[in-house]
C-alpha cells in the first residue's frame, strides 16, 4: 500500500491506538506494538524485515533516551528524598514569586532546552517542577505543560540543539554561504515570543479542566503532609548550591560541550563530560553526596530499586513510540509526502511549516522532520524567494514550527512528558498534542511577523 491509501490507513491507525488505550483499557504499550505491527504489515513492508525494523526502532529509542531516563529519574528521587527539592522550590518561588510557578516552568524549560534536548530537560527539571506543585498548590498539569512547552520551543528554534544546526548548514551551504548561526538564534530568540505566550496560557487554561494523578492524590487526600511538615520532616534542608548541583551540573556540562561543538573545536574530555548519560551521571554522583550529608546512604539501594520500578513503565512505552515512529520511517509514506514538495512549493515561507509539520506528525521526531525538510527546501530556495541570508535562517524557524506540530503516541517527548507529568494517554492528547499545535501555529504567526521585517 502506498500514496493517499497509507495516510489514510496511517490515521486509522492512530484512532485505534488512542480507542484501544482509553475505551478498551488494554496497556499503551501492548497497544502502540500491536499497531506497530499491523501498520506496517498494511504498508506492505516485507514480513521478513518487520521483525528487525520493530528491534531497530524499540533498541535506538532505549539507546538514545532509555538510561538518561533512568538516570534523571534516579536524580530526582535522590533530590526528593534528601529535601533538595524542596529547598529548589524555595529559591524559584523567592524569584518569581508563589503564584508564578508556572512561568517559572517556561522560562526555566525554554533556557534549559538550548543547550539540552527536551526529553533530557524535562526528566531533569521535573523534581523542581513537583516540588513546585508541592510548595505552591498549583495545577500539576499547567506546571508540566509550561515545561514542556518552554523545552519544546527552544530545542527547535535554538542552536545548538542538533536540528537547527542541521537545517541551517544544509540551508546556507546549499546556497554556498557560510552558516550564520548567530542570526539563527537571534531569530529563534525573538520567533520565541509569541509561542512562549501561547503556551502559558494554554497551560494556564488547561491546567483548570485537566486533572495529574499525582493532583489529584495531594488534593483529595487528608492525609498528605502539607509543605511545612515536609520541610520539618528533614530537619534541616540542604543548602541551595547542594540542592542545584545534579540538576546545574549536567547541564552546564552538556552547554559546556554544545558551545565548543557549535564553535568547530574538539576537545576529548569536555565532549565525553558532555555527553547527556555522562552528564547526567556526575549529576548522580552530586545526588549521592547530599544523600551521603543527610547521613542516609543506607537508603540508597531501597532509593535505586524503587526508581526502577517506576521508571520501567516509562521505558517500555516510550521504546513502543519510536517502534511506531521506525515503522512509520521504513513505510513509504514519507517519501510520498516528499514527491509531492514541489506542488506545495508555491505557498513561500507556509511551505517548510507544512511540510515539516507533516513530516514530524506522520513519524514522531522533530529533528528528523527538520533535517529532512531542510534537505528537501535547500535547492528550491531561489524558486521560493528565500536565498538572503536572513531569510534562510527565518526558514531554519519557520521549519521548527512546523516541527513541533504535533507531538503525539509516536514521539517519545510525548510519552516522556505523560508519565513523568502522571496524566492519562487521553489527557496527554489534551495537553502535549494540543498544546504543541497551539505553540506551533503561534510561532508560524510570529514567523511571518518577522518576515515584514526581513523580507
Amino acid at each position: 500500500m502506498s500514496g493517499i491509501p497509507l495516510i489514510i490507513a496511517f490515521v486509522i491507525a492512530v484512532i485505534l491506538m488512542i480507542v484501544a488505550i482509553s475505551k478498551w483499557k488494554i496497556h499503551p504499550f501492548i497497544s502502540i506494538m500491536t499497531i506497530s505491527l499491523l501498520f506496517g504489515i498494511v504498508a506492505g513492508i516485507p514480513l521478513v524485515e518487520l521483525p528487525n525494523v520493530i528491534g531497530g526502532g524499540f533498541s535506538n529509542t532505549f539507546k538514545s533516551i532509555g538510561i538518561v531516563i533512568i538516570l534523571g529519574a534516579l536524580i530526582g528521587t535522590l533530590l526528593e528524598k534528601t529535601g533538595a527539592a524542596l529547598k529548589m522550590a524555595d529559591c524559584v518561588v523567592n524569584v518569581v514569586g508563589k503564584k508564578n510557578p508556572e512561568l517559572a516552568m517556561l522560562i526555566m524549560g525554554w533556557i534549559v532546552s538550548i543547550p539540552v534536548f527536551c526529553d533530557s530537560g524535562f526528566v531533569i527539571l521535573n523534581p523542581i517542577r513537583k516540588a513546585l506543585v508541592k510548595r505552591t498548590r498549583k495545577s500539576s498539569v499547567a506546571c508540566s505543560v509550561a515545561l514542556s512547552m518552554g523545552l519544546y520551543i527552544s530545542h527547535c528554534f535554538i542552536p545548538p540543539t542538533p536540528g537547527p544546526i542541521a537545517a541551517a548548514n544544509t540551508l546556507y551551504e546549499g546556497m554556498g554561504m557560510d552558516t550564520n548561526l548567530l542570526l539563527v538564534m537571534g531569530m529563534g530568540a525573538v520567533c520565541s515570543i509569541l509561542p512562549l505566550i501561547a503556551g502559558y496560557i494554554f497551560a494556564m487554561t488547561i491546567g483548570k479542566k485537566v486533572k495529574a494523578g499525582d493532583e489529584a492524590d495531594d488534593l483529595q487526600d487528608p492525609t498528605v503532609q502539607t509543605y511545612e511538615q515536609l520541610v520539618a520532616s528533614f530537619g534541616k534542608l540542604p543548602n541551595a548550591f547542594m540542592s542545584f548541583a545534579p540538576i546545574v551540573i549536567p547541564i552546564l556540562l552538556m552547554g559546556l560541550a554544545s558551545a565548543f561543538s557549535m564553535a568547530g573545536k574538539s576537545i576529548p574530555i569536555i565532549a565525553f563530560l558532555g555527553t547527556p548519560i555522562i552528564a547526567i551521571a556526575v549529576g548522580v554522583v552530586f545526588g549521592i553526596i547530599l544523600l551521603a550529608n543527610q547521613k542516609k546512604m543506607d537508603e540508597f539501594y531501597e532509593i535505586t530499586n524503587e526508581t526502577l520500578k517506576v521508571t520501567g513503565p516509562i521505558l517500555f512505552i516510550t521504546a513502543a513510540g519510536g517502534v511506531l515512529g521506525n515503522v512509520i520511517a521504513s513505510s513509504t509514506m514519507v517519501d510520498y509526502i516528499k514527491s509531492y514538495s514541489s506542488t506545495l512549493s508555491a505557498l513561500g515561507l507556509l511551505f517548510p511549516f507544512l511540510l515539516a509539520a507533516i513530516l514530524k506528525t506522520a513519524q514522531g521526531s522533530s529533528t528528523v522532520a527538520i533535517t529532512t525538510t531542510a534537505g528537501i527546501l535547500a535547492p528550491m530556495l531561489q524558486t521560493l524567494g528565500l536565498a538572503t541570508s536572513p531569510l534562510m535562517a527565518l526558514t531554519v524557524i519557520a521549519i521548527g514550527a512546523g516541527a513541533m506540530t504535533v507531538s503525539h503516541a509516536n514521539d517519545s517527548y510525548f510519552w516522556v512528558v505523560t508519565n513523568f507529568g502522571e496524566m492519562s494517554v487521553e489527557d496527554g492528547y489534551k495537553t502535549q498534542t494540543l498544546g504543541t499545535l497551539v505553540i506551533g501555529l503561534a510561532s508560524l504567526v510570529n514567523v511571518y511577523l518577522l518576515y515584514f521585517f526581513v523580507r
